[in-house]
């Protein structure tokens, strides 16, 4: 369409500064002719664009000419750009063309000041690939197959419409209408396996989402802990739990205050830590771990043997 090669001409000019009506013919592949009647559109519509003759020369357009951008101020422009730069850099989203088109609308240069990096430092290609199809699903309105590992480790085969991914607590989430249990549900992303698209549209049919709640499990109740962290491990509690509940002892060490739920996940947590955690209270925790490690024990032992 002749709008959209008018749009782009201006592009390129802001972007090349200069050109040929040869080389615009050759990239539109439509004849000189056709380049010049669009130069000559452009300036009737104000673009100040103008030709030299010879050696040298082509056509340019006006020295600091922005696009007209309307109501937008250069606090919402930045907000745009960043935004734009924090999913480009998922390595999931592709929209370097529109980064660049937007950069020349605004007259904004400069390198990015911020990266955004929500892939897995190791796993990186499969989960590019699990967000890739679950992304062209959504979009397509189509249904997905897909094994799924439940956080009670169930295997199950599932089928689905998914309505919207979600980046929450330091991962991805498909939010979509589980067509086996006939209702709203959530998946961690990492957990899918398997995920195929299927020839199944839902294009036709309503769905209004739930909040994404707190997943809640009575199965375990909150202890209140207090441990001591040495220094070399200092940088995993800042991790994961918030500055209120720390205190820097004078040696350099770290007495953490907090109620965490009693189940496998905090004893799998306080033994990563090895020697750098003394668990002060309550006894009946240390108690547990120490029993644990013996049957981490046995269990090694046995298999040695």
């Amino acid at each position: 369409m002749q709008i959209n090669r008018l749009f782009e001409i201006v592009y390129l000019l802001l972007y090349k500064k200069r050109t040929t009506a040869k080389e615009l013919a050759e990239h539109f592949e439509v004849s000189v002719r056709t380049i010049l009647r669009d130069i000559e559109t452009l300036s009737a519509a104000g673009i100040p664009i103008y030709s030299l003759q010879g050696k040298g020369g082509g056509i340019s357009i006006l020295d600091n000419y922005i696009l007209n951008k309307t109501t937008i101020s250069d606090n919402e422009q930045n907000q745009i750009l960043f935004a734009l730069q924090s999913m480009s850099s998922t390595n999931h989203i592709d929209v370097s063309d529109v980064l660049s088109k937007l950069c020349i609308l605004f007259n904004k240069t400069g390198n990015s000041w911020i990266e955004v990096d929500f892939s897995s430092w190791t796993n990186w290609k499969p989960d590019k690939e699990r967000f890739e199809t679950l992304k062209d699903a959504v979009i397509g309105k189509q249904a997905v197959s897909f094994t799924y590992l439940s956080s009670q480790g169930d295997i199950t085969h599932r089928t689905a419409y998914p309505l919207k991914l979600i980046f929450k607590v330091k991962s991805w989430y498909m939010q979509g209408y589980d067509l086996l249990k006939q209702d709203y549900r959530t998946f961690k992303i990492i957990r899918m396996q398997d995920i195929r698209i299927l020839s199944k549209n839902f294009a036709d049919k309503q769905f209004h989402l739930p909040p994404i709640e707190i997943p809640t499990n009575t199965s375990y109740s909150l202890t209140h802990l207090k441990l001591r962290v040495a220094h070399q491990a200092a940088y995993r509690i800042y991790d994961e739990f918030n500055q209120k509940h720390i205190l820097q002892d004078e040696d350099g060490s770290l007495l953490v205050s907090i109620s965490l739920p009693e189940d496998d996940w905090l004893y799998g947590f306080l033994l990563s830590f090895g020697t750098s955690v003394e668990i002060l209270e309550p006894l009946y925790v240390k108690e547990k771990l120490l029993h644990k490690i013996d049957e981490i024990k046995k269990f090694h032992t046995q298999s040695i043997t």
